[in-house]
């Protein structure tokens, strides 16, 4: 039986990779990519966290779309398979967001998330 091909754990958008290209390359230091990653905290329970990488782990999954290396934890695999990041700018904000197929729930203010992990599809 032949298998189906795994799932991007993330996409992004193009304004998302077009900024996260604009924050390389004006960094301070050489970086290899963004990892990506969620912690527990805030009033939904969990949270979204971003930062430059210095290099990928052994066990961090590695997706390259529109020029940019993104690494992902993988303690966040499951919680972020399916997602989109996009990157959004009005008038009073800039920001990268989060398209989560996994997201039950998020606070008010945006800043926290309840997430569930992707269930195994047979």
């Amino acid at each position: 039986m032949a298998r189906r091909p795994r799932p991007k754990v993330v996409t992004l958008s193009d304004a998302a990779a077009s900024r996260m290209q604009e924050i390389m390359a004006d960094a301070d230091e050489t970086y290899v990519g963004v990892k990506i990653g969620v912690k527990n905290g805030g009033c939904a329970g969990m949270e979204y966290v971003m930062d430059y990488a210095t290099e990928a782990g052994p066990l961090d999954e590695v997706v390259e779309e529109n020029g940019v290396k993104v690494i992902i934890d993988p303690k966040a695999i499951l919680f972020l398979i399916g997602t989109e990041i996009d990157f959004v700018a009005d008038k009073l904000s800039q920001r990268f967001t989060f398209r989560n197929p996994n997201q039950t729930d998020a606070c008010g203010c945006g800043e926290s998330v309840t997430i569930v992990p992707a269930k195994e599809e047979v």
